[in-house]
């Protein structure tokens, strides 16, 4: 009798290669004369860099300018800088709180592996108030490799914040308990909380009413990190079911929608979103009469929608480019009208082979936030130049763009890591 062996799970590879860091490096940098050489001209010019930043980070660099200006980067003058009224931050962590209870709660009923990345957001609140400490101890260790001993050093956060953080990760956990203990039982409950929590969070930031707790806060006062994050979030969620009607009208066989949805695309991909951005808060009110005012944050969320939208278009458009007319005709064949076909068939399929692309296009858009600086709205960036224009800190604009590129990148690569994770689940590029 004749013994089939099956390759992929008898050959095993080589000894220098089995989960070790030398077999990696021998395959990978040093495989060959000229990579080698490239290796070790790589590592010295990384070498020499390091060695220059951290150089400037203990020596050189102003750290006061950050701590002194914590609150201003992440929410502005949202809401303690209104004349005569009490500080209404409890707002902004109210809504923290709900997003953390809503997660805990999605993260219990349909994530059922305990994964890495789960711990990393089940403690990033406690985390985040570790950072001074963890940054000093890496400032002296750095120091003391350049001889310097007198080394900046960043104050703590008060026990107030560390009491709030940790209450973070508290409830994050009990919705997590709550949802593996009830699982599906909640699960429609915690849809419609995840539909919700955005409209919901926007009522508790910005308020209604001239009185009480949740009186109206101005848009003006808004700022930081916060601006740019419901700027990002109203750009995505809005502008997505527009880009998916527009490919769908211009994948139309009638004319009148197809040429309509033509001409918005091509229009809107044919001028820079600062084009918009001017044209909603300079030129707008000039169209508009006397006593209507539009406010300034949604005028900016419309031009920020309409570019989203149009390159969206084009994106879903390939996908939809991308699926056999085959499946249309299957489609037809089992009974489904044109509506069901591209409601059941057609668009998830496309959806799901253009989620690199769009993630992709969520992640420019919350950079490209930044421009809103430029027509007068204090977002990170533009909370950025307003410290730096101040007298007290002039100099410091190495010290004030270093400290929010690292926002940046954290949600940047959150985003990038959520599309990855779902691509995974998804099967992107595998069946």
């Amino acid at each position: 009798m004749t013994t089939v062996y099956q390759e992929k799970d008898t050959l095993a590879p080589p000894p220098a290669e089995r989960k070790n860091i030398f077999g990696w490096m021998l395959k990978n940098l040093f495989n060959s004369w000229y990579n080698s050489i490239l290796t070790i001209v790589a590592a010295y010019i990384i070498f020499v860099l390091v060695r220059g930043v951290a150089g400037w980070v203990v020596t050189k660099a102003r750290w006061e300018v950050v701590p002194a200006n914590y609150r201003l980067f992440l929410v502005g003058q949202y809401p303690s800088m209104i004349p005569g009224q009490e500080d209404f931050i409890w707002r902004v962590w109210l809504a923290v709180y709900l997003l953390a209870a809503i997660t805990g709660l999605a993260w219990g009923i349909w994530v059922k592996k305990r994964e890495f990345v789960s711990w990393v957001v089940l403690l990033f609140p406690p985390l985040v108030g570790s950072s001074p400490y963890v940054t000093n101890v890496g400032l002296k260790l750095v120091g003391k490799l350049y001889g310097v001993t007198d080394v900046y050093q960043f104050p703590g956060f008060s026990a107030k914040a560390w009491a709030l953080m940790w209450g973070l990760s508290a409830t994050g956990l009990a919705f997590w308990a709550l949802g593996r203990a009830f699982g599906r039982r909640l699960a429609r409950f915690a849809v419609t909380m995840l539909l919700l929590y955005f409209p919901l969070a926007i009522l508790i930031i910005g308020g209604f009413g001239e009185q009480g707790w949740f009186q109206a806060i101005p848009t003006r006062f808004w700022g930081g990190l916060l601006l740019s994050l419901i700027l990002t979030i109203v750009g995505i969620v809005m502008s997505f079911p527009l880009g998916v009607l527009l490919a769908l009208g211009r994948q139309s066989k009638l004319p009148i929608l197809h040429s309509l949805s033509v001409v918005y695309i091509e229009f809107i991909r044919g001028v820079p979103l600062i084009s918009l951005l001017f044209m909603a808060q300079v030129m707008l009110p000039l169209f508009l009469p006397p006593n209507v005012v539009i406010d300034r944050v949604l005028r900016a969320m419309v031009a920020i929608i309409m570019f989203a939208a149009a390159y969206l278009a084009e994106n879903v458009r390939g996908g939809l480019q991308a699926i056999p007319q085959g499946q249309y005709e299957a489609a037809y064949a089992i009974g489904l009208s044109g509506f069901q076909t591209m409601t059941y068939i057609i668009l998830p399929q496309a959806l799901r082979t253009v989620i690199p692309v769009l993630v992709s296009q969520f992640i420019a858009l919350f950079k490209d936030t930044t421009l809103v600086a430029i027509v007068g709205l204090l977002d990170l960036l533009g909370i950025a130049q307003g410290v730096i224009a101040n007298p007290k800190y002039i100099g410091t604009q190495r010290e004030v763009f270093t400290f929010i590129s690292v926002f940046y990148f954290v949600f940047t690569y959150a985003m990038s890591y959520a599309s990855r994770r779902l691509e995974k689940a998804l099967g992107v590029g595998e069946r």
